[in-house]
């Protein structure tokens, strides 16, 4: 990653990722009024039949030689026409025909990563993070080029300059609720999954923002991957974590690398679990909870809390529907 410290100028559409604002510069350009106003949000801009034509520039690998996968970091570039907020999608339509209906591709949708201004900063940028999508042939004992994701080998392959069309920005579900500033947010990803949550950190801790200038709550993020190779933007997670460590947490998950308490793999539910008592507390006192990932990841983060709820004499059904009314409870995995 192509991190650069502030200089006084913005560095706009270069493909360089700001951890801190360009010298006199504010971002507080793209907020409502007041900037916790979500009535009035991007919505559905661009659609399938009229998307937007974005370009990308630049496309890099951001896992070790490790990792299980390829995941890359692209930054496109709209020109400050298609505008979003934190936790929302956007829409790529790939080139091509699908062999099994002769139509064309059809469109994919990706969270965006970055936070409204960008990794520049500069509010004309926007970023996704994306795992190439490979199927391996145990007969041919090798990747079968014919059973690849079409859309993500597609954006993994992208070039700077490239065209991509792309529809939204789409989603209210995983949205930063912001009027109350003490407000803690709970946050449980698994790789890819990552992408929104990038966006809330980056917007709380690393712009000069209206909503960075007011927090006073705790930002909690727990990221599950294979081992320390696949871990996703650690060093924007540990430049965070020196700066605001009362505001601050992060805890991975790495299930190649580490056992649980019952000497398994440790996956996310069980890193969650460690800390459920606190979490626990939290939510009840108002905190909000967001998962984002791949959906095998629900079963078993929901036993987890099963369990816990029932050591603890609670309704699992009765303790989840309150979060749920109360907006608390925010889940998106695909």
């Amino acid at each position: 990653m192509d991190y650069a410290n502030p200089t006084s100028t913005v560095l706009a559409k270069t493909g360089t990722i700001l951890t801190e604002p360009p010298l006199g510069t504010s971002q507080d350009f793209l907020e409502a009024t007041p900037y916790w106003d979500q009535s009035n949000i991007p919505l559905n801009t661009y659609k399938n039949k009229s998307p937007f034509t974005a370009k990308v520039i630049s496309c890099k690998r951001v896992v070790g030689p490790k990792a299980t996968g390829d995941t890359c970091h692209i930054i496109f570039d709209h020109d400050g026409k298609m505008p979003y907020w934190e936790g929302q999608s956007y829409g790529v339509l790939p080139p091509g025909i699908n062999p099994k209906n002769g139509k064309p591709n059809t469109v994919r949708l990706y969270s965006i990563a970055s936070s409204r201004y960008g990794d520049d900063m500069s509010g004309l940028t926007a970023s996704l993070c994306v795992r190439r999508a490979t199927y391996w042939d145990p007969e041919m004992g090798k990747e079968d080029p014919a059973k690849k994701g079409v859309c993500s080998n597609y954006l993994c392959d992208a070039t700077p300059g490239l065209e991509v069309k792309m529809t939204g920005p789409s989603g209210k579900v995983m949205l930063l609720p912001e009027e109350d500033p003490n407000t803690d947010y709970i946050m449980v990803a698994t790789g890819t999954g990552i992408a929104p949550f990038r966006g809330f950190m980056r917007r709380l801790f690393l712009e000069r923002t209206p909503a960075a200038k007011a927090y006073r709550g705790l930002a909690w993020l727990f990221l599950g991957v294979a081992n320390t190779d696949a871990l996703l933007y650690d060093e924007e997670w540990q430049s965070i974590l020196l700066k605001y460590p009362q505001n601050f947490k992060v805890d991975y998950a790495l299930s190649r690398e580490q056992l649980n308490a019952q000497g398994g793999k440790m996956y996310i539910q069980d890193k969650v679990e460690v800390y459920a008592d606190e979490i626990f507390s939290r939510l009840e006192a108002g905190a909000h909870m967001y998962f984002c990932g791949l959906k095998g990841m629900m079963p078993g983060i929901q036993a987890m809390l099963k369990a816990v709820c029932a050591k603890k004499g609670m309704n699992y059904d009765d303790f989840i529907d309150g979060l749920k009314k109360a907006g608390q409870w925010h889940v998106e995995v695909y």
